[in-house]
């Protein structure tokens, strides 16, 4: 027979079974009556929990970032224009008083004293005796530009023959020409009362045909004769003393500053600096300097 477990034993093993059971463990033992393996001592092992490991918290991925919100179904998602830049165009001056005026094709200076006529375009013609249209070659090479008719030109209706036009003819010969060589014309055709300035208006009325006059005899060089001719063809306000003597340009052609022949006889040792002004336009004309011709 099999031998009985003592009480006390059976008690510790009946503590330990339900120890085990509440852990989950079960099944321990075989029933009687199954034939059984030959027999080996076995010994407990320790409680199963007290080898578990207890598994290290898992980090968790992070989440991706949202893609926005998506598109309604069907529907394409709303993009704003892009406008592209537009670059800043450059600012461009308007053209002035004489670059607005075209060029007459065929023009000549017979047609514009033609259409000149008998001006009464401003108030200069109330007092006038004739008008001063100009002189000299209609294919000069230079022109020279002066203010406006005195009293002498007035009367003659010719350019320049009072005191400053004997000086100017000196001037003129000085550089080895002849009058009849070059071209002699004023901003304005009628003599300011007086002696005085033309005005604003008047410049504006007259310049026009002075623009024509140029046009038509295309010349190389042309030479300003005092402030008033330098500031209505370079549309300037600045004191002639400013760009004296100084190569500018206008409409394409190369212009000269001067001081007026009338200034140079109220101070005469200005003729030597006129006389200088005068030798660069021998240069661009291919004229020899002579000098001592500067008196």
């Amino acid at each position: 027979m099999a031998e009985l477990i003592p009480e006390t034993l059976q008690k510790k093993l009946s503590s330990r079974l339900g120890f085990y059971e509440d852990l989950g463990i079960r099944l321990f033992y075989r029933e009687r009556g199954v034939v059984a393996a030959p027999r080996i001592e076995q010994r407990l092992e320790p409680p199963a929990t007290a080898h578990f490991a207890i598994p290290a918290p898992r980090k968790e991925d992070p989440l991706p970032k949202p893609a926005g919100k998506p598109a309604l179904p069907g529907t394409q998602p709303v993009v704003a224009p892009v406008r592209p830049k537009v670059a800043a165009l450059p600012v461009v001056a308007g053209p002035s008083l004489f670059e607005s005026v075209e060029k007459i094709v065929g023009d000549s200076l017979l047609k514009t004293r033609e259409d000149l006529g008998e001006c009464t375009r401003c108030k200069l013609h109330g007092t006038r005796h004739k008008i001063v249209f100009g002189d000299g070659n209609p294919k000069a090479e230079l022109v020279f530009v002066g203010e406006g008719p005195g009293a002498d030109e007035d009367a003659q209706g010719l350019p320049f023959v009072g005191r400053a036009g004997k000086l100017l003819t000196q001037m003129i010969e000085a550089m080895g020409l002849q009058r009849k060589d070059v071209y002699i014309c004023n901003v304005v055709k009628c003599r300011p009362p007086e002696n005085r300035q033309p005005e604003e208006d008047e410049v504006t009325t007259c310049s026009p045909f002075l623009l024509r006059q140029i046009d038509a005899i295309a010349p190389k060089v042309i030479v300003c004769l005092g402030a008033v001719a330098a500031r209505t063809l370079l549309e300037t306000n600045r004191g002639i003393s400013q760009f004296r003597g100084e190569w500018l340009e206008f409409r394409g052609r190369k212009l000269l500053a001067t001081y007026h022949p009338a200034y140079l006889l109220r101070n005469p040792p200005a003729k030597s600096e006129v006389w200088k002004d005068l030798q660069k336009v021998m240069a661009v004309l291919g004229l020899e300097v002579k000098k001592g011709k500067s008196s």
